[in-house]
């Protein structure tokens, strides 16, 4: 069964999308089946993935609301090399209707049930505020990823999100956890960026990735083009940035899968 991540921060504007994006194409580039959800109103995620949000027959609108199932609503666009649940403004109004609805926090857990075996890892880009919509974001998924720049009010954000993490921890998703700290838009010349990573390190030492996100042009401009960055310019410093992060991720999986197997040999006592 697939790994289901959350992409999450209240904060806008921290490359919170930009990762999701090219994470699930590095991903997909290693030939692990990857799945992008993007609960955002503003559809970004979709139309960096090169589907028009604009001209949308269904979107996780329908897929909230239960109108349409994962099957009717997947894209897969032209050079794109994983599987996307696109959003527009729609969006807003499944927001407005689940708070009248039963169970609205398992929203899209329920609706990814039956398609969770059929991918390696999903992706949910989750909106920039902490509500309805995010609140599915975290209760669908194993682990909460938190991109981040490193400057002044990060810290401050990061505590509200993980204590957010932390209530739906201990109410719906008691599975969930944090998946790791992304430094994001990073520039090493910048002595607040250096002091704030500095101070990441120290405090969450075993959730910052080794790999950083460094601020660069290919990489900003890839989204106008409708393509991750591994296809509109696999040789920037973004481009290389997003692989390493997906394989220090992979590594991770892997490192986990291999203790977990050790223990049940030793649990039946297999030498």
């Amino acid at each position: 069964m697939g790994r289901t991540i959350a992409i999450a921060n209240q904060k806008g504007g921290v490359g919170k999308t930009t990762t999701c994006i090219n994470l699930a194409a590095s991903l997909a580039a290693t030939r692990r089946r990857v799945l992008l959800v993007d609960m955002d109103p503003q559809g970004n995620a979709t139309m960096g993935s090169g589907v028009d949000k604009n001209d949308l027959p269904l979107t996780t609108c329908d897929l909230l609301l239960g109108e349409a199932s994962v099957e009717q609503i997947l894209q897969r666009p032209d050079g794109i090399n994983y599987d996307v649940l696109p959003a527009n403004s729609d969006l807003t109004a499944a927001e407005i209707s689940l708070m009248n609805s039963s169970e609205r926090e398992r929203k899209l857990r329920d609706c990814l049930q039956g398609v969770r075996d059929q991918y390696d890892y999903i992706l949910v880009d989750c909106p920039p505020s902490l509500n309805m919509l995010t609140l599915n974001g975290l209760v669908a998924a194993q682990s909460v990823m938190i991109p981040m720049q490193c400057e002044y009010y990060a810290l401050e954000g990061l505590s509200a999100l993980l204590n957010t993490i932390e209530r739906v921890r201990g109410s719906v998703n008691p599975e969930l956890k944090v998946e790791g700290l992304l430094r994001t838009m990073f520039d090493p010349r910048n002595n607040l960026a250096n002091d704030v990573s500095g101070q990441l390190l120290v405090h969450f030492p075993q959730q910052v990735y080794r790999t950083v996100i460094p601020r660069n042009v290919r990489l900003a401009e890839a989204p106008s083009h409708g393509l991750p960055v591994i296809t509109y310019d696999k040789t920037s410093r973004g481009a290389l940035a997003y692989l390493a992060l997906a394989g220090e991720i992979l590594r991770k999986d892997q490192d986990l899968q291999a203790a977990q197997q050790a223990n049940l040999m030793g649990a039946g006592g297999v030498v």
